[in-house]
């Protein structure tokens, strides 16, 4: 569990912030960072998903900084389950990975922003005001790809992009090397739904069978690295 929370009743003018990281040592460098300013305060931490959603409901956030990849659960889902349960709860994702795969997918979620964790403290925390005012935060680059997409003036746009969020989530496991029976478990899915998922893939990206699908995946993943 978390080393140590603000409860939502206790009075302060700043504003809240929950981490949910796995990762401790990234854990404790972001909430050094954020307790640095004057009007903003880490009420929590939380290392999955289910930790996410109790802090969520016990200490009130104003906005939760997230990390795309958690412990049991696909980080798409848990933005979901945050916007159900808290929906004036606002979320910004911090990620490793890149921008260009996850970013427009998060806004369609109800996340309002995304930077990538190879960005400096400035940039971190302007993020974090920015979601606060109000505005969604991305890059130029996804600011301009989200635009497009809203004006349907992609028509090159990668078929990749056409994936539901669920087989996008499907999709990424296969990528990096996980069998079926290993992407049942990490989603909480049945075999026969990994299946389902995995036959809709294919014939979204004209692939002939479950081999062909594997080494796109792979290779497509490993590109945008």
């Amino acid at each position: 569990m978390p080393e140590h929370t603000i409860p939502a009743s206790a009075p302060s003018p700043k504003k809240r912030v929950l981490i949910v990281d796995d990762h401790p040592v990234f854990r404790a460098g972001l909430t050094g960072l954020v307790n640095l300013e004057d009007d903003l305060i880490v009420c929590g931490e939380a290392s999955d998903a289910a930790q996410a959603m109790h802090l969520l409901e016990e200490l009130r956030p104003d906005v939760i900084l997230m990390d795309m990849s958690l412990p049991g659960k696909n980080g798409l889902e848990v933005l979901k389950d945050i916007g159900t349960l808290s929906p004036q709860t606002l979320v910004l994702i911090i990620s490793m990975h890149d921008e260009t795969l996850f970013a427009e997918r998060v806004i369609r979620a109800g996340g309002r922003g995304y930077i990538m964790k190879v960005e400096g403290p400035d940039k971190i925390i302007l993020a974090i005001r920015k979601v606060l005012s109000g505005g969604i935060s991305v890059s130029d680059r996804v600011a301009s790809q989200i635009l497009h997409a809203l004006s349907g003036s992609t028509p090159s746009q990668s078929p990749v992009s056409t994936l539901t969020d669920r087989e996008f989530a499907v999709y990424q496991l296969l990528g990096h090397g996980k069998d079926p029976h290993e992407i049942a478990r990490v989603l909480h899915l049945s075999i026969k739904t990994v299946d389902t998922h995995r036959n809709r893939i294919g014939k979204k990206l004209g692939l002939r069978n479950a081999t062909e699908l594997i080494h796109h995946a792979t290779r497509w993943f490993a590109a945008q690295t």
